[in-house]
């Protein structure tokens, strides 16, 4: 089976198509809440962006940047590691009513942290200080180190108890909690704080302020989640298990490689250039990260259903899905990808023409986003299959390669250096992440059926041509960008329909009609 499903009869079996439903129908559902909360962050957040690209200016949203590589550096190993091993063993702890180890990866795990954090928060006063002055050349950043540490010490807090809220299966009330309140309070406590006169000072408060409401309501559903056996007060504490720690070490090592290969970007930039090329390089990329929305979405749901499936020994279900979600994937993102290819320039002078200069990084970071949503849930087909250590090799010699090209890049070609960089490192490590996975799992993601989203590729193209040629008549860049994005959306789905879907593609399309019909319809249906 090293093509997927592509040498399968073409009928499948009553049962397997069955399974196929059901598990197509338990991922629209899970996701459902969860992408809705994601969409509303991003739509907004792109918003408060632009607020913060127009009121704070390039200067200080470098400062911000550079003091986030501070406390993402130390963020690797101020988790301890736990709240990725709250994903795995609370869920595990919990079916098992294994409670005296669940309380203890609860309570202890999380008083260490707290304890861990201090001494962690007081190195970035100490330590920050040295390199802000000696390698980012920033004298300002030292004055709002303060504010990083206090951030650093609630967000750990606010990680680990949504992990464990995950371990419960309960992502629809994280994602209320982080994402429909967390979010807005930010947003709403900046622009009073900015308001009044506080700049940086004012976003970094609120930041922190919101941090700490969501931490406590985190807090509060845990408790009401957890078992009565194991809550704080129901027995003397004792230390999380040897396991535990295990595989928290391992969850250290891959967080340190994902930190070399999204910062070492900004980190060079920080050091070979102003701090104001850093503002403009981390607006543009927070616009690029927008381009896989989808495939975190179904990363999320997906990831679980690799490791159940997996374990079943069920391989060609999970190559159908593979399949059949990589697909949906790269349709309902390449008519994002293409109005943020086609209209860089527009997209980054919404936020201030100080930030037009960044509109190549748009181009370069989405061609590389689009390998990266091009392949799938590789990444996590590697991680939930027992595959971890080729996921760790592949990270590994992608994290050397980052450093190397953004050390011989950045001071030659500077921002359009990084983002080479990063669209490189990005594009090889999915690209071999994707032959790791056939080599062990023998499937792949391709099948005839994507020979059906070019004629709408071709044709939407087309019309986002057509609407940035005479985008000066729309007065204004958002309406221009509004527009392409709704019409490359419509005409791509459009021919989608005109050229048909398969069985498989209806059945999603199916669940997802379900799912919305279910949120704006009175009268939904039952959905897959």
């Amino acid at each position: 089976m090293s093509a997927g499903i592509t040498n399968q009869p073409p009928e499948v079996g009553a049962a397997e198509t069955q399974q196929f439903r059901s598990q197509v129908g338990h991922i629209s559902r899970q996701s459902g809440v969860y992408f809705a909360g994601t969409i509303f962050t991003l739509a907004f957040g792109y918003i408060f962006k632009v607020y913060l690209a127009r009121v704070l200016g390039a200067e200080a949203l470098g400062i911000y940047a550079l003091g986030a590589t501070l406390m993402g550096f130390l963020g690797i190993f101020n988790t301890l590691g736990l709240p990725g091993s709250a994903l795995r063993f609370v869920a595990s702890y919990h079916a098992a009513d294994r409670f005296k180890e669940l309380h203890a990866l609860l309570w202890r795990g999380a008083g260490l942290l707290l304890l861990a954090n201090i001494a962690f928060g007081l190195g970035l006063l100490t330590l920050g200080r040295v390199l802000a002055v000696r390698f980012y050349h920033s004298v300002a950043l030292v004055q709002y180190l303060p504010w990083f540490a206090g951030l650093m010490l609630f967000g750990v807090v606010s990680s680990f108890y949504g992990k464990v809220l995950a371990g419960y299966r309960d992502l629809k009330l994280r994602t209320v909690i982080v994402n429909f309140i967390g979010s807005p309070l930010t947003m709403l406590l900046s622009v009073l704080l900015i308001s009044a006169g506080l700049g940086l000072r004012g976003y970094l408060t609120a930041q922190i302020l919101s941090a700490a409401a969501v931490a406590f309501l985190l807090l509060a559903a845990v408790r009401h989640l957890t078992p009565a056996a194991a809550r704080l007060s129901a027995m003397a504490g004792s230390n999380p298990q040897a396991e535990v720690w295990s595989f928290s070490g391992a969850m250290l090592g891959i967080s340190f490689l994902e930190f070399l290969i999204s910062q070492v970007d900004k980190i060079a930039l920080g050091y070979y250039r102003s701090t104001a090329e850093v503002g403009i390089y981390s607006v543009a990329w927070a616009v690029v990260a927008y381009v896989p929305v989808i495939l975190s979405s179904v990363n999320q749901i997906f990831a679980p259903t690799i490791a159940s499936l997996h374990t079943r020994g069920d391989a060609l279900l999970l190559a159908r899905l593979f399949q059949s979600l990589t697909k949906w994937i790269v349709g309902l993102t390449l008519p994002l990808a293409m109005v943020i290819i086609l209209f860089a320039r527009p997209v980054m002078r919404i936020f201030g023409h100080d930030f037009e200069y960044g509109w190549s990084i748009l181009v370069i970071g989405t061609l590389g986003q689009l390998v990266n949503c091009g392949v799938g849930s590789v990444g996590y087909l590697l991680l939930m299959s027992g595959n971890e250590r080729r996921l760790v090799r592949v990270q590994m010699a992608m994290a050397a390669v980052m450093v190397v090209l953004s050390a011989a890049l950045v001071p030659l070609w500077g921002i359009i250096g990084a983002a080479v960089a990063a669209a490189i490192t990005n594009a090889g490590m999915n690209l071999w992440n994707l032959w790791e996975v056939r080599q062990t799992l023998g499937i792949s993601p391709y099948n005839r059926g994507y020979l059906k989203l070019v004629p709408a590729t071709v044709v939407s193209a087309g019309v986002a041509l057509i609407v940035q040629r005479y985008s000066s008549a729309f007065h204004h860049d958002w309406l221009a960008v509004g527009v392409a994005l709704a019409t490359c959306y419509g005409i791509f789905a459009g021919m989608i329909l005109l050229v048909g879907l398969d069985a498989d593609d209806r059945l999603i399309a199916g669940a997802i009609y379900s799912r919305v019909r279910g949120v704006f319809g009175p009268a939904a249906g039952a959905g897959a």
